[in-house]
């Protein structure tokens, strides 16, 4: 194994996937006190989530597929980090094709992302004894049951692995398969962050997801059309909750691996989708409408490790979150209409 790198001033932080909508927000957060490799191929994400970080002299952009291998001493431009002396200290691991609307086209790349990559990325942390966070997803835990509404980190996952969107669900639990042999094998302290359901700033607004259609319709003024019962209901964490999260994590002492972050409070979708009609001021009517995909919605964590290991819990009210998204949803729109 490699020898442990000193480090000079500022860690030397790699987020792959950094120019996603969770990613982009996790390398603001990082930038302010450390170096910043972003690790991105813009398969589903933008250079728009970042654009504002590219001038920064302590934040780096790597175009690359992280299911090829790659060496970050080689590039020229990370000179500056000093990181063939230097090395990485840690790799907030991200990077996974997401696309509610265009799922289909990266079925082959999402099990290569979950797979290969991920080994890639593995090979990064041996070979600089980093530390490493994945970002894993509530859906290893499946559709939420009735006698156990509520899941905690020991509890088993329960996924069927051959529906069409077994790429993904899979995929995450077969990652975090590697991530523990690579544990048990080379000494890497891994960390585990299972998100439940997350919304804010940078969420693709045209991708068919659930919170940036409602806005949409809002600030058309057209039917807000919910695919779900009358009384579903859903819970919301606002993605600055999940960075504080994550950089807690990823500070915990090695014997701490799966944590679940997200909200564990929910509330009707149908009060949602109302509480954005009243700060859009938009005359939308809200009508729900019968799916052949059936609404389904994750267990709800249990955070009581999230409390108790990071003194961590969701403080952004959703109000507050939804008129940021709105904000954004406006100002987005307003440029891609100018073009």
């Amino acid at each position: 194994m490699a020898t442990k790198h000193k480090v000079i001033d500022r860690k030397n932080i790699l987020v792959t996937g950094g120019a996603g909508f969770i990613g982009s927000h996790l390398c603001d957060a990082l930038v302010k006190d450390h170096h910043v490799i972003c690790m991105d191929n813009f398969s589903t994400s933008t250079v728009a989530n970042i654009e504002h970080l590219l001038q920064n002299p302590n934040f780096e952009f790597i175009n690359h597929d992280i299911t090829q291998p790659f060496d970050l001493a080689s590039y020229p431009e990370l000179e500056r980090f000093k990181v063939k002396f230097q090395g990485i200290q840690e790799i907030y691991h991200l990077a996974c094709p997401i696309s509610k609307r265009h799922f289909e086209q990266f079925k082959i790349a999402t099990v290569l992302t979950n797979s290969i990559g991920v080994k890639h990325v593995l090979d990064v942390a041996v070979a600089n004894q980093a530390k490493v966070l994945y970002a894993s997803s509530s859906v290893l835990y499946g559709p939420r049951q009735a006698e156990r509404p509520y899941v905690s980190e020991g509890d088993p996952c329960f996924i069927d692995h051959l529906t069409s969107r077994g790429a993904y669900d899979e995929g995450k639990r077969f990652s975090e398969a590697i991530l523990q042999t690579y544990a048990d094998v080379y000494g890497l302290d891994v960390k585990i962050a299972r998100i439940f359901r997350t919304y804010g700033t940078r969420m693709k607004l045209f991708d068919g997801n659930l919170l940036p259609d409602i806005i949409n319709n809002a600030i058309d003024g057209t039917d807000i059309e919910l695919h779900a019962p009358e009384d579903a209901k859903i819970s919301l964490c606002y993605v600055s909750d999940i960075i504080d999260g994550m950089v807690r994590h990823m500070n915990t002492p090695i014997e701490i691996t799966v944590v679940n972050l997200g909200s564990d409070q929910e509330m009707y979708l149908s009060s949602v989708a109302a509480m954005v009609t009243k700060l859009v001021e938009s005359s939308s009517r809200i009508r729900f409408q019968v799916s052949s995909h059936p609404f389904s919605e994750p267990a709800l964590p249990d955070l009581t490790k999230a409390r108790q290991v990071l003194g961590w819990i969701p403080l952004v009210r959703v109000e507050d979150g939804l008129r940021q998204m709105i904000e954004y949803a406006r100002s987005r729109r307003q440029q891609q209409n100018a073009f």
